[in-house]
């Protein structure tokens, strides 16, 4: 059962499956809230509505008694979120039930050209960005250089802003760049124009609303982007994302910063994947990695691209449910093992002849070498087991393995993307 205030986050580098878990709980929630990230990344959802890959738009929003909030913490490509209520629509989903923040801001397209130009710059030292501009829109937020979604209801203000900001920007093309690009103030506004007018009746003072749900005693489950190990303060850096994905950034991220949290569940994938560059210490051979990488689909929910896969780490998980605090942990895509003969669990680094079992800096990480123990895997088909003891032996000691390296007790096994694909341990 949903407490008052739930977090729900990823434990690793992202695409752990949060986007399967917040669709099954949000069957007991009154809002689901975004607190972070941008259409950067996505969560996959497989429901009796058909598989949909969600971006900006919260997991909950298959449950039309659901009201899902994009946060004051999050970026918003407007045109982004359009194509995305637009298929949603298409499919037969209401978007009516979403509403957004007020004072979230808004990622341009000339935040999306930056993107393209500095990781062209940078060519084989790029960061692997998803070239969706999200590091451009959050830096210029503490820059004071950032437009809120709610700066769209003063027309003549935002023309201003537009204009000073364009300007400060084609300086940098031209300067830093050396782009022929212009970036044109009157294009600027056509584009919010025709993407503010669909998306502004959605806006509004969400603190107020979720406040008001608060008060009235709903439930309220705050949806995290990614992982611990992509955190802008105690992730990969600087192979990280450009916002905080920690549990506690979800209460002033998503709109009720004087509110305390109940319960932080905490998601983990049954092995590692990882999507971008930085150091990734249990990575998997090519040939090895391809098989799993086809049998569990992964590859990335918002570009497409092919996830690095590698043993499921120990040392980085059970760093990542320490981050967040964890109280629950769900662990996902156990049934993507099956046929695994062997699996390893790493349990340490070495780091110049020497083990270390907690989780350290990006420079250590970099050379670091993954101490493994081995473990029997399992054919067995298990995406029909809705019971612990139904899975066989060996995954069950696999998982118990998880919990004792980890020291954090695991409540969720999913054995399948589908919703009821659950075993509640």
């Amino acid at each position: 059962m949903l407490n008052k205030i739930t977090v729900l986050v990823g434990l690793q580098w992202g695409d752990e499956g949060k986007g399967r878990m917040v669709d099954y709980l949000a069957q007991e929630a009154d809002a689901v809230v975004r607190y972070q990230g941008g259409n950067n990344a996505g969560h996959t959802v497989v429901n009796d509505f058909g598989t949909f890959k969600l971006h900006l738009i919260p997991s909950g929003i298959f449950n039309k008694n659901v009201m899902n909030v994009l946060g004051t913490g999050m970026v918003v490509d407007i045109e982004a979120l359009w194509d995305e209520i637009s298929d949603l629509e298409k499919n037969g989903i209401s978007t009516d039930n979403i509403r957004l923040s007020d004072r979230a801001t808004i990622t341009f397209p000339y935040h999306r050209l930056e993107d393209n130009l500095e990781e062209e710059r940078l060519g084989s030292s790029a960061f692997g960005s998803t070239r969706r501009g999200i590091a451009y829109a959050y830096g210029e937020r503490y820059m004071k250089k950032s437009i809120m979604l709610g700066e769209l209801n003063f027309p003549d203000h935002l023309k201003k802003r537009v204009e000073s900001i364009t300007e400060w920007k084609n300086l940098i093309l031209k300067n830093v760049y050396k782009s022929e690009k212009i970036i044109k103030a009157d294009e600027i506004m056509d584009w919010l124009n025709e993407f503010g007018g669909k998306i502004r009746d959605k806006i509004c003072d969400t603190s107020v609303l979720l406040d008001e749900y608060y008060k009235d005693g709903k439930k309220i489950l705050f949806e995290a982007q990614l992982g611990t190990l992509r955190d802008i303060y105690y992730g990969i850096y600087p192979f990280t994302t450009s916002s905080s994905t920690l549990a506690t950034f979800a209460p002033i991220g998503g709109g009720l910063p004087g509110r305390k949290i109940d319960t932080i569940i905490g998601v983990m994938k049954s092995f590692s994947t990882c999507v971008g560059s930085g150091p990734f210490v249990t990575e998997m051979n090519e040939d090895e990695a391809g098989l799993l990488r086809e049998t569990a689909y992964e590859y990335g929910a918002s570009t497409g691209r092919p996830r690095r896969i590698g043993h499921f780490d120990a040392v980085a998980a059970g760093y990542g449910a320490r981050i967040q605090g964890a109280d629950e942990v769900a662990l996902t895509k156990v049934d993507s093992l099956s046929g695994q003969k062997k699996l390893k669990i790493c349990v340490a680094y070495k780091v110049d002849g020497k083990s270390y079992s907690d989780f350290l800096l990006t420079p250590a990480l970099e050379i670091a070498e993954p101490e493994y123990i081995e473990m029997d895997g399992w054919d067995e088909d298990i995406t029909s087991c809705r019971d612990f003891k139904q899975l066989p032996a060996a995954a069950q000691k696999y998982i118990n393995k998880i919990e004792e390296l980890t020291g954090f007790g695991i409540k969720y096994i999913s054995v399948g993307p589908e919703r009821e694909s659950l075993i509640i341990k």
